[in-house]
């Protein structure tokens, strides 16, 4: 794979740190070209199932060799044993967030195999592509708000340091997280979009102000960064926009 620039873009740098940008790319070459146009406009990046069997860990470590932070967003959904090996292992890799399903047996087990490292483990509590037909369908009772909410409830018994959830349900994730005292509990949403950008597949969907507003810690942005003819001047313009908040 082609490697990025070391120089170009050192942690601390100013980049917001609550931008994520979402790496969806084909490739690593193409994902490392981006991040080196990109420049200092963003510190953050996911890295999620597109790249995994294409050298996906290879790039995480190039960017945390950078001095920048890594989401793996690979959504382990395993047995028990499995995913604390396999968080265990990606600990070693030294990134900074892992997601995995939003199951009590696979989050607490997650969070055995991330004991005494860096690493966070999220929980994935309902994708912000499904709507409530989308659940019924899939013989669920309860509306993605409360589905969410239940999700929640059991990351924090779990003890995990976050979910991932839509900005929809960000507002009453923090509620929850304050209530059961956890002030430090992570709510990264995806499904956020600039004001005027196209929806995509999100179905529950904010802006980057509103998400943050409703108590959003980190926003995962793809697209309207990736996309954009300038990527560089499109993290620039949303970390403009969220500035104040």
């Amino acid at each position: 794979m082609t490697q990025t620039n070391n120089a170009a873009t050192p942690q601390g740098s100013g980049a917001d740190p609550r931008i994520i940008c979402a790496l969806d790319l084909a490739t690593t070459t193409e994902a490392a070209a981006l991040v080196e146009r990109i420049g200092d406009a963003v510190d953050f990046y996911k890295i999620g199932l597109q790249l995994f069997a294409v050298g996906g860990m290879d790039l995480a470590r190039d960017l945390k060799a950078q001095g920048r932070q890594v989401f793996l967003d690979w959504k382990l959904h395993d047995i028990g044993a499995t995913v604390e090996k396999a968080t265990a292992n990606l600990a070693g890799a030294g990134c900074d967030l892992l997601t995995v399903h939003a199951r009590p047996q696979v989050m607490a087990a997650a969070q055995r195999g991330a004991a005494g490292s860096g690493l966070k483990v999220l929980g994935v509590t309902v994708l912000t592509s499904l709507t409530a037909d989308d659940l019924s369908a899939d013989d669920h009772s309860l509306s993605p708000a409360e589905l969410v909410e239940l999700r929640v409830r059991q990351a924090l018994e779990a003890g995990i340091d976050g979910v991932v959830s839509s900005p929809q349900e960000a507002a009453r994730v923090r509620v929850l997280a304050i209530e059961a005292g956890r002030p430090d509990f992570l709510v990264v949403t995806p499904g956020v979009r600039p004001v005027g950008a196209s929806l995509d597949d999100q179905a529950r969907a904010a802006t980057p102000a509103a998400a943050l507003q409703a108590g959003a810690t980190h926003l995962v942005i793809g697209r309207p960064i990736t996309a954009a003819a300038d990527p560089r001047a499109a993290a620039r313009a949303i970390a403009h926009e969220i500035a104040p908040i």
